[in-house]
């Protein structure tokens, strides 16, 4: 029997899920929103908006390059306490209700990860969102879940339910 591992973490305005199954070399990660699927679409393919809300707390977002296409491509630069971290991808499908990228770390180059976001209309202005992203073993998928990656999913997220709260998206 194959076991998964699972996070769930609560914030004030909302609840994430993040999944690490035990036959796959993959993290899932499901989240509601008080937003439409439009509005979140907005909020990862516009890089003023993007840049706003992901990464932890603190984390300042240098966008690049950001061509929010199927076929472009991205790079951005976090900057945390001084130091800086680059990633770069490359979108192969952009369409409102599915995003399909794929994400490097640039200090672990030959980790590449696919990534698939889906985007479900709930109704009454909320929306689920599910992301998948696959990476090529299961040591570099444990390595993301042991960097952090929680913490600035969450506080990531919070800013955006604030995005939404506001208007801003």
């Amino acid at each position: 029997m194959t076991t998964t591992t699972t996070t769930t973490t609560t914030t004030q305005d909302g609840t994430t899920t993040i999944e690490a199954p035990a036959d796959v070399p993959m993290i899932r990660m499901t989240r509601e929103f008080a937003g439409t699927p439009a509005q979140l679409f907005r909020a990862h393919t516009e890089a003023d908006l993007f840049a706003r809300w992901a990464g932890p707390d603190g984390t300042e977002v240098r966008i690049e390059q950001w061509d929010a296409r199927t076929g472009g491509s991205w790079r951005y630069v976090t900057v945390i306490d001084g130091e800086s971290y680059g990633f770069h991808g490359c979108f192969h499908t952009v369409r409102e209700d599915r995003l399909v990228q794929t994400f490097t770390f640039e200090g672990v180059p030959d980790g590449v990860a696919l990534e698939t976001m889906c985007l479900e209309d709930l109704g009454d202005g909320r929306t689920r969102l599910v992301a998948e992203s696959l990476v090529d073993s299961f040591e570099g998928r444990d390595a993301m879940l042991a960097s952090g990656m929680e913490v600035g999913v969450n506080d990531g997220y919070a800013r955006l339910d604030t995005m939404l709260a506001t208007g801003v998206v």
